[in-house]
């Protein structure tokens, strides 16, 4: 099968936008979004503390195959998030240390996988943000097709190229591109409830007080 990528344009968001969603977790941002939008469970860092923040730029890939992301490297613009559809497959890897390399060397700022990865040890010394859905160290065919910026489902959500990625320890939210100055405006003010919240508990509050929970119903003992 043929490897296939649209033309695409999309708008570049502001540098202090995502410097802002930046600043915000991953759950702060999907609590912006009705707690929709955020990937599966699965998908996480290879490497604690890890954060990337930054626009998509997508790959639907064949099971198991990987020359479509080889062939999606050089489209990445710095800055930006590859954001892959590995068909949730966890027993061949589709990432390693020589894509690393290349994608440092692009400037891309991270990726995104449902998939697995392989040299996570060297990839964690590079220090190149990835999130994944396994390690393995089996590697990948190529040459069995597949399409770079379209639309994809990654993680059990919907990505699209331009759409805005955040991710932490927590895991990875994907905040559409028309929605990014409202969501963000949410994430803040739900930011700011937090810290309010905490220093109500610091004050001595519980936290069913501040969530306007009822008292539990008292059960009567037998006698």
């Amino acid at each position: 099968m043929a490897l296939r990528r649209h033309e695409v344009t999309f708008e570049t968001v502001p540098q202090d936008v995502i410097d802002g969603f930046g600043r915000l977790a991953a759950s702060q941002v999907g609590d912006a979004m009705n707690r929709e939008q955020v990937m599966a469970a699965a998908i996480k860092p290879i490497a604690p503390g890890t954060r990337i923040c930054g626009q998509a730029r997508t790959v639907n890939a064949m099971a198991g195959d990987n020359g479509i992301i080889h062939a999606a490297i050089p489209y990445v613009q710095p800055g930006e998030i590859l954001v892959v559809n590995g068909m949730a497959v966890e027993d061949v890897a589709v990432w390693g240390e020589v894509m690393t390399h290349a994608a440092r060397k692009q400037g891309i700022a991270g990726i995104v996988l449902d998939g697995a990865v392989r040299d996570v040890a060297e990839i964690r010394e590079l220090g190149f943000p990835v999130f994944c859905r396994a390690v393995v160290p089996r590697g990948p065919h190529k040459g069995f097709g597949g399409t770079i910026d379209g639309a994809i489902s990654c993680g059990g959500v919907a990505v699209s190229p331009g759409d805005l990625v955040i991710g932490d320890d927590d895991g990875v939210a994907v905040v559409p591109l028309a929605e990014v100055r409202s969501v963000q405006a949410a994430a803040l003010a739900a930011q700011k409830r937090e810290w309010a919240w905490l220093e109500e508990i610091a004050n001595g509050r519980t936290t069913c007080e501040l969530l306007g929970l009822p008292e539990p119903e008292l059960v009567p003992g037998d006698d």
